[in-house]
């Protein structure tokens, strides 16, 4: 396994889904980890089982992650997880949702990275993840707030990536297909069938399941180890084949 020892690392999101499951890998790593989360009662649960710091954030706010820096010091790790979601066509998408979406997914990434970044540039050291989607790059039927919101996100990543080439500092992010969280999983029990359901939803994955969110930590695990050096500016996609087609 990669080793993360004597590393900080700051998960926003942390305190459930992909974001719970990267903070726990990262704490098996060696890492001291910062669980960055609007979610305060499992946050506080998962630090205490990690033995890391929870630190109530709202990823909108840039006073929020002002504080945080203030509060962390410099970071050797980012991981820029929170996100929500919209389903939605033009037609029955509101600009109030397209805002919405743009506020948590894009500007959290924004102000995640204005936050701490600067710090890592004048250490010249210092991982970038942000959690992008397949919906970043291509387009996801029936998603177009999120799908916008998502390759925005790559597009923020591979400018960072490109601005700061020569600085130590490395910029990428994952983009996951659909993944077994809690959310998805507790969703599906809504439907008359959820065996169906969830066969419905994973048939876009040409292996015909959904991903695991330990499945994204381990990806989140090597672009935060010194292993993944020469790896800036990626999006690194998976999901299961959803991106080639069928």
């Amino acid at each position: 396994m990669f080793d993360l020892k004597n590393k900080k690392a700051l998960v926003t999101g942390g305190a459930s889904g992909i974001g719970a499951a990267i903070v726990e890998t990262f704490a098996r790593a060696g890492a001291s980890v910062w669980i960055a989360d609007r979610d305060e009662e499992n946050g506080q649960k998962l630090a205490k089982t990690i033995g890391g710091t929870f630190l109530s954030l709202d990823v909108a706010s840039d006073s929020d992650f002002l504080r945080a820096a203030e509060a962390v010091g410099t970071l050797d790790v980012l991981a820029n997880i929170a996100g929500i979601g919209h389903v939605g066509t033009l037609l029955n998408t509101a600009a109030a949702d397209l805002d919405r979406l743009f506020e948590v997914n894009v500007r959290g990434v924004f102000n995640g990275c204005k936050a701490f970044v600067p710090a890592m540039l004048e250490r010249q050291s210092g991982s970038v993840i942000n959690m992008a989607s397949v919906g970043g790059v291509i387009a996801i039927r029936e998603r177009l707030a999120y799908t916008t919101s998502k390759f925005a996100v790559v597009g923020l990543t591979k400018a960072l990536a490109l601005d700061h080439s020569h600085t130590g500092v490395r910029f990428n992010c994952i983009c996951p297909g659909r993944v077994e969280t809690p959310f998805v999983m507790a969703r599906l029990q809504e439907y008359p069938d959820p065996d169906k359901a969830y066969r419905e939803m994973a048939s876009t994955q040409l292996n015909g399941r959904m991903l695991k969110p330990e499945e994204i930590a381990a990806a989140a695990l090597y672009l935060a180890a010194d292993e993944s050096a020469m790896v800036t500016g990626s999006t690194m996609i998976l999901d299961g084949g959803w991106s080639i087609g069928k």
